[in-house]
C-alpha cells in the first residue's frame, strides 16, 4: 500500500543571484508537479525584481516583516499576518524596500515556472 502523504524535508534550494533565499517545497523543481507550487522565502532588505506578468495565480502570506507590491499601477505594503492573492496575466512587482528581511510564503497555481513568469528586461 502507497502513502497518501508526502512529508517535504528536503526542499529544492533555488539559485539565486539577488540574496534572496528560495526553498521551494513543491512544485516543479522537487516533485515535478506543475498543478502547484509552494515556496518558503526571505527576501533581504533593499530587494527588488523586475516587473512581470506572470501566467499563474500566486498567493502570498507574510510571516515576518513588510513586502511591496506594485500591482499594475497601485502600490501595496503587506505586513506579518497578512496575505494577497494576485491574478495571472497581472503586471506585477514585488520587493522589500524595508529595513529587515522579509520572510513569507508564496503559492503558485499552476506552479512557478521560469517559462511563465513573464519577467520584463
Amino acid at each position: 500500500m502507497s502513502k497518501k502523504y508526502i512529508i517535504q524535508n528536503n526542499p529544492f534550494i533555488v539559485p539565486t543571484t539577488d540574496g534572496k533565499t528560495i526553498k521551494e517545497h513543491f512544485g516543479n523543481a522537487t516533485t515535478g508537479g506543475s498543478k502547484i507550487s509552494i515556496a518558503h522565502m526571505i527576501a533581504p532588505a533593499g530587494w527588488s525584481e523586475p516587473f512581470q506578468i506572470p501566467e499563474f495565480d500566486e498567493y502570498t502570506f507574510i510571516i515576518k516583516g513588510k513586502k511591496q507590491f506594485i500591482i499594475e499601477d497601485e502600490v501595496v505594503t503587506l505586513q506579518a499576518g497578512q496575505s494577497i492573492k494576485i491574478q495571472k496575466n497581472t503586471r506585477v512587482q514585488y520587493s522589500n524596500p524595508f529595513n529587515e528581511d522579509c520572510e513569507y510564503l508564496a503559492i503558485c497555481l499552476p506552479a512557478f515556472s521560469i517559462d511563465l513568469v513573464n519577467r520584463e528586461e
